[in-house]
């Protein structure tokens, strides 16, 4: 019969021992081998039944964890009497303790086991023995064990020399040995040279340390969760501090009992409430670190994609509506990692409070006198703090007159500012029609940036920082709390809704100032010309607010700004401003990347939804802002150029410029330019001639007259030497792209094999212009990214794709075999656990001249030779391809039309290019979707 499951290290040992005593020798030895599969059985069964009682919801993760290390105790114990027969070691000579998070009383599956062996001065051989035998019977069971032996002297120094050292010693606790020795330790600790203030500046230096090691944004969507921002380790930094602030008796190891709570929420310094959210902060973290250990098999404490909807379904995080159950079970952990951050700002400043004398006021200048006396505010250490009854209680309108002080005089907060903001958050909700709250909000976003590594004021951005994370801005817009802590499981969006707005205005802070001139030069002199600086950084703000809500977040995020912006003190036109911002912030982005910008009916479309050149200017600033608060690796100097050119088209149109639509005569000016450009260079006015009355009206009006007058070069190079094919390459280093021209005889899939050889390269096609001239000849060009995202620059990887490109046209590669071996290397599982619909968009009212297809799927190696091959099977005509991808999700668009260069109208035609295309992009255990604009 097996032996019941007990948290108590007593019950465990018994357990154990029990079992040894039955195989136990006259000597009172256990041979070696049976006495390790003995104790492998023992921890094997224990785990096995612990883990069962997790899973099914039995225990929770500190329960869970506490058994896990009774157990252990359990073992650790019986081991030492063991070691000490076998070694024949006299008693009292060691002291066998557990430290570190053990040593707290906690142990998560796969965790190491720190112990420390308790020592006598001098070390004898005895002591020596049982030590060794301990840890040679620990790795033959593979525990993974960190381990020292130190004398009392030892430790006292090593604690002086390492704050890590010093930490672990804190929660040193007593398994097998000595109680005297323990206790002599116990006690030269807590009486050691290291000031309690001390020991708490260090601990919070090393905070900061880990937190920019670990991200210091707790917001990004595959967290630390023990050494992350918000994290374990914040909780237990906590519980040290609270240690020390309750002076030697805290300090001394011997005399701990209750380790299996946060220690910090049962010493008196917080509200009821504040405990509460402590506690269930403290199971929650613990309970998410179990299953993942569980899940991994291993010590591992990231939450990664793969291992996110795992532990959401196991925790009872079901789908609700269009939000999934892993988007639910991660807010739960960013609002919980928020309130472990919220926490920290409450009980650190109580704790220095108690361990430093009483701050001496500041004499305020006369200046300050009046408002300081009205909002019942002080001055400490040159920093704004609340007096200890601030009133904000029964006057919330004061933490936002003391936020506008602060701003107004450049004055820092002190901790305890954000403490009572943090306490009083919620008596900020009866300020959402008070005209005066919402003005300092407004004043508070609208604050300048200081241009980096430079000190200075808070920036907008900052203070919408301070906002959120004490929570006043989710309390004055009900709105912005429905954000707070969502994420989208993508690996396109590293950050949170609410801390990707934040990070957008602080983006767009830094375009006003120019910090970001050389990437985005355009935009540095547009918002130089900006009318509407409210109305843009409103919109910038809240250009996401409506996203989780089901439906288009765009359309929804408009009709909140309707009812908003009114409340934050915008006008009418403002207001109509920001709606319609919000309600299209993706248009320029999506069009720059996924349509033809040289279609003129793609420009004349987008003037007429804007309409004006400042809503041209502000949303232009709006998608650059939102595109750089993604994620570093977003943005390139390629979407840039891309931006810049429909940005120019359109106003082009909108200023009264050249019209889109005078097509023939926008040809016979690019025709002269580069007819005078070549007559320059001394080429023959026949060879010239020629070349000119090669190309159909979209080739003169997709290129620019330089690369007019490269491809006449390669054209009549080409036709001089006879070469059926010619390939040239062309570093654009300030674009982050490579250019890559394909001269050769049209036939069909030619588009398919140049795709599928630059795909064996390693390349990335970002855009494509494909031109059949008027001879038959196809004149190809594409846009090329490295695996980085950069431009394919030297001479190796230069010749590479000529070779490749030359390759698979004359058919000397295998592009099949070779994309076989491209897609062998498979995504890891954190990719495959972001589902990629496949779908397909059939549109005839995109263009005047084409139909637009536009596919999305998973991205990988080879799919766009995948995808071509299938369009040319469809017989169809490729003109133009717009390739994105938005972390593993490609979205790719084509214009087309068929053999006689018509449209595809024909709805069966359409429907069976649709499925063939759908059957392309796999994966086979998705449902298939797709729409048809006609």
């Amino acid at each position: 019969m097996r032996d019941p499951i007990s948290s108590d290290a007593t019950d465990m040992k018994n357990a154990l021992a029990r079992a040894l005593d039955d195989v136990r020798l006259d000597d009172g030895t256990v041979p070696r081998d049976e006495a390790v599969s003995l104790f492998r059985r023992h921890i094997g069964r224990h785990h096995g039944e612990i883990r069962s009682l997790f899973e099914g919801r039995q225990l929770k993760g500190v329960a869970a964890a506490t058994v896990l290390a009774a157990l252990m105790d359990g073992v650790i114990a019986c081991l030492a009497d063991l070691a000490c027969i076998v070694t024949q070691a006299p008693n009292g000579a060691v002291c066998v303790c557990a430290t570190g998070g053990y040593g707290g009383g906690l142990l998560a599956p796969y965790s190491d086991i720190d112990l420390l062996f308790l020592t006598a001065d001098p070390l004898t051989p005895a002591a020596t023995a049982q030590v060794e035998y301990m840890l040679y019977f620990l790795w033959d069971l593979g525990v993974r064990v960190g381990h020292a032996t130190r004398s009392i002297e030892g430790c006292l120094a090593a604690a002086r020399d390492d704050i890590t050292i010093r930490t672990t010693l804190l929660d040193a606790r007593r398994l097998w040995g000595s109680e005297a020795l323990f206790s002599e330790f116990g006690e030269r600790f807590s009486h050691g040279d290291e000031s309690a203030i001390g020991f708490m500046r260090d601990k919070i230096a090393e905070r900061e340390t880990r937190h920019r090691r670990f991200g210091d944004n707790p917001y990004m969507v595959e967290p630390n969760i023990k050494e992350g921002r918000g994290g374990l380790r914040d909780l237990q930094t906590l519980n040290w501090m609270e240690r020390v602030a309750t002076g030697p008796e805290g300090l001394n190891p011997a005399l701990l009992n209750d380790r299996t709570t946060p220690r910090f929420a049962a010493f008196g310094l917080l509200t009821e409430q504040e405990t509460n959210r402590a506690r269930r902060a403290w199971n929650f973290l613990w309970t998410v670190r179990l299953h993942l250990h569980y899940i991994a098999a291993r010590a591992d404490e990231r939450l990664l994609f793969d291992v996110q909807p795992v532990i959401g379904g196991r925790m009872g995080y079901a789908g609700h509506g269009r939000q999934q159950g892993v988007e639910r079970f991660m807010r739960h952990y960013f609002l919980t990692t928020r309130e472990v951050m919220r926490l920290t700002r409450v009980v650190e400043p109580a704790i220095l409070e108690q361990l430093q004398a009483p701050p001496k006021e500041d004499v305020p200048t006369a200046d300050l006198i009046r408002p300081l006396a009205e909002n019942g505010l002080r001055l400490l250490n040159g920093q704004l703090a609340p007096l200890p009854e601030s009133g904000f209680e029964q006057a919330p309108i004061r933490m936002f007159e003391m936020l506008n002080l602060a701003c107004e005089k450049k004055l820092p907060l002190h901790p305890t500012a954000i403490q009572q903001l943090i306490r009083c958050e919620r008596r900020a909700t009866s300020l959402r029609r008070n005209p005066r709250a919402m003005s300092v909000l407004m004043h508070l976003l609208m604050q300048p940036t200081i241009p980096q590594g430079e000190s200075g004021p808070p920036s907008g951005a900052d203070w919408l920082n301070i906002l959120n994370d004490t929570g006043l801005l989710g309390a004055l817009l009900p709105d912005w709390s429905r954000i707070v802590g969502q994420m989208q499981f993508d690996t396109y969006h590293i950050y949170t809704v609410d801390e990707h707005n934040i990070e957008a205005v602080r983006m767009l802070g830094r375009i006003e100032i120019g910090e970001m001139a050389d990437e985005i030069p355009m935009a540095y002199e547009l918002v130089k010309e900006l009318q509407s600086r409210r109305a843009l950084y409103v919109a910038t703000l809240i250009h996401d607010i409506a996203k989780g809500r089901g439906g288009d977040h765009s359309v929804l995020g408009s009709e909140v700004a309707q009812h908003l912006c009114p409340a934050l003190g915008l006008d009418l036109e403002e207001t109509e401003t920001v709606s319609w911002l919000v309600l299209h912030h993706l248009l320029l982005s999506q069009t720059a990347f996924r349509r033809d910008i040289d279609d003129p009916r793609t420009i004349l479309d987008l003037a007429d939804t804007i309409q004006s050149p400042e809503r041209l200017r502000l949303l232009l600033l709006l998608t650059i802002a939102d595109m750089r608060a993604v994620s570093s690796t977003v943005w390139n100097a390629w979407k840039a150029t891309l931006l810049r050119e429909l940005y120019s088209r359109v106003a082009e149109v909108l200023e009264g410029g050249l019209a889109a639509t005078e097509r023939d005569g926008r040809v016979d000016r690019a025709k002269e330019l580069a007819r005078d450009g070549l007559t320059r260079q001394n080429l023959p006015a026949e060879g010239i001639e020629h070349f000119l009355n090669l190309g159909y009206p979209g080739y003169w009006l997709g290129f620019d007259a330089d690369t007019h007058m490269r491809h006449a070069r390669l054209v009549m190079d080409s036709e001089t030497h006879r070469s059926p094919l010619t390939v040239e390459t062309l570093p654009l280093p300030q674009r982050d792209v490579t250019e890559v021209t394909v001269f050769s005889a049209d036939h069909p899939g030619l588009f398919s094999q140049i795709a599928g050889a630059l795909a064996v390269a390693g390349a990335s096609i970002v855009d494509a212009r494909i031109h059949t001239l008027s001879d038959g000849m196809a004149l190809d060009t594409f846009w090329l990214q490295d695996p980085f995202g950069r431009a394919f620059e030297t001479p190796q990887q230069l010749t590479r794709l000529n070779m490749l490109v030359e390759q698979a046209l004359s058919g000397r590669l295998n592009l099949k075999r070779e994309l076989e071996r491209a897609c062998e290397h498979r995504p890891g599982r954190r990719m495959r656990a972001i589902h990629v619909p496949p779908r397909v968009l059939v549109d005839n009212r995109a263009s005047d001249q084409y139909t637009v297809i536009e596919i999305n799927g998973r991205d990988r190696p080879g799919l766009l030779h995948d995808v071509t091959k299938t369009i040319s099977s469809q017989s169809l005509q490729i003109s133009s391809a717009h390739i994105t991808t938005y972390g593993m999700r490609a979205v790719d668009v084509f214009y087309v039309r068929d053999l006689l260069g018509m449209k595809m109208t024909d709805e069966r035609r359409i429907a069976d290019t649709r499925a063939a295309l759908l059957a392309t992009l796999q994966p086979q255990d998705a449902p298939l979707t797709s729409e048809h604009a006609a």
